[in-house]
């Protein structure tokens, strides 16, 4: 870590605003100017807000502050951890409770009233709250799009699980598929997040080739999935990846995803937006899936380009 990272983790603000909730949210940002807004304005109740951002190159650091966020700068050098881990083991938080965003979330003020309940239960250490997703102008009902995730823990009591050690920009600075695993009991949230998903298609684009670059390298390396192991009879990310594991390895499955989600699963009832979003979740499988290809071949042509090895003494 660099004097300039220290300098700013140092000026952080760890007091509590009184009367507000005493939750510590933290948002990792690149070039988020035009969900930023939104997303900070639902957070005025939060008695800390830090934006943690990769040296966007917007009005995405103006943004933050003249909202009241903190801003700390994370430059990302490979390996493990990535953005969030990081700023949860590095930043002195002022709450015992965090919550993990994105720019392009936002919660609803029926959302922060269950949470401002939820935080005084003791029997908890963490909360699931479901990821409702807008999709071009459109939220989405059907095509299995509806996620659980585990935002909100205790200081300490939660942390991410790593499926890959060695990772680099290519894949992203922030954890992507990696859950946050939390020691204890664990509770539902009835009132979802609402996730704007997609600025523009050329960005949703970027995100997924950077998300596919790491998928694929997970999925080929068989990345540890010790936290959450793949499991048709566990929780939904687990099953998510036991149906995964199993659909990749048939031939045509990005065109079996497209069917499963569009028909199956009703992703047609969301109209366009939904066999958009439907069609590309298909042809994201097919980047992975070339990619791992990709990688196989690059595997290959190093065995073949490496020397044999001598058997015996010198002739």
């Amino acid at each position: 870590m660099g004097m300039k990272e220290l300098e700013e983790i140092r000026k952080l603000d760890t007091s509590s605003a009184a009367g507000k909730l005493p939750v510590s949210v933290i948002i990792a940002t690149r070039n988020e100017s035009k969900n930023l807004p939104r997303c900070l304005t639902a957070l005025r109740d939060f008695a800390e807000v830090i934006v943690v951002d990769s040296q966007s190159a917007d009005d995405t650091v103006e943004i933050a502050r003249s909202h009241g966020a903190q801003v700390v700068q994370f430059h990302y050098r490979g390996g493990w951890p990535k953005k969030r881990q990081w700023a949860m083991d590095t930043l002195p938080l002022a709450n015992d409770w965090i919550l993990l965003l994105d720019a392009d979330e936002f919660l609803t003020p029926q959302l922060d009233e269950e949470i401002r309940v939820a935080i005084t239960n003791p029997r908890f250490n963490g909360y699931s709250i479901q990821l409702r997703t807008c999709f071009l102008g459109r939220t989405l009902r059907h095509g299995d799009v509806a996620l659980w995730k585990t935002p909100l823990f205790r200081r300490g009591k939660g942390r991410f699980e790593c499926r890959l050690k060695n990772q680099d920009a290519s894949m992203a600075d922030m954890e992507i598929h990696e859950h946050i695993v939390v020691q204890g009991v664990t509770g539902k949230l009835q009132n979802p997040i609402l996730h704007q998903n997609v600025e523009s298609l050329s960005r949703y684009i970027q995100k997924h080739d950077e998300y596919s670059n790491w998928e694929s390298t997970v999925l080929w390396q068989r990345g540890e999935d010790r936290d959450l192991p793949p499991s048709l009879t566990g929780s939904q990310a687990q099953r998510r990846r036991w149906l995964k594991l199993k659909l990749f390895a048939l031939p045509g499955s990005p065109i079996l995803l497209f069917v499963y989600r569009y028909l199956v699963r009703g992703g047609f009832l969301d109209g366009v937006p939904g066999l958009i979003y439907c069609g590309f979740q298909a042809v994201q499988m097919f980047h992975t899936k070339a990619k791992i290809y990709e990688l196989e071949v690059r595997e290959r042509n190093k065995m073949k380009d490496k020397p044999p090895k001598l058997v015996g003494g010198n002739s």
